[in-house]
């Protein structure tokens, strides 16, 4: 599955963390004429919470201390609705250059490298 990371500006961190915490059909808030009503938006379907993704802010991976960054790994066509979800809601996140690209999807590697090392160690693998 593909793994693309995305960078925003420290100010639409907030912002952005809320669209990939939430998810419509779980919200006990809308009725069913709302519910019935998302189905047609597909950008109400760009669900992260399904999705595997991670971020990280720019200081603890090495890179820039005004960013964020947001590891997300889907198939081609939620990325690319993804991608036009960002685009329409946003001003700064956008996808990171190669360079920084690579860094975060070796560090998000690595810690489940280690992640799964230790509970093989733990479940005597």
């Amino acid at each position: 599955m593909p793994e693309h990371v995305y960078e925003c500006d420290n100010e639409e961190y907030p912002a952005l963390k809320k669209v990939l915490e939430y998810d419509p059909y779980l919200d006990k808030t809308l009725d069913d004429a709302a519910l019935k009503k998302l189905s047609g938006d597909k950008y109400a379907n760009a669900i992260f919470t399904r999705q595997e993704y991670s971020i990280r802010d720019g200081i603890s991976v090495g890179l820039d201390k005004n960013k964020y960054y947001l590891y997300l790994k889907a198939n081609e066509d939620f990325l690319k609705l993804a991608e036009e979800r960002f685009s329409k809601e946003f001003k700064t996140v956008k996808r990171s250059g190669k360079e920084s690209e690579d860094k975060i999807i070796a560090i998000i590697h690595d810690e489940e490298s280690r992640a799964n090392q230790g509970f093989g160690a733990i479940f005597g693998g």
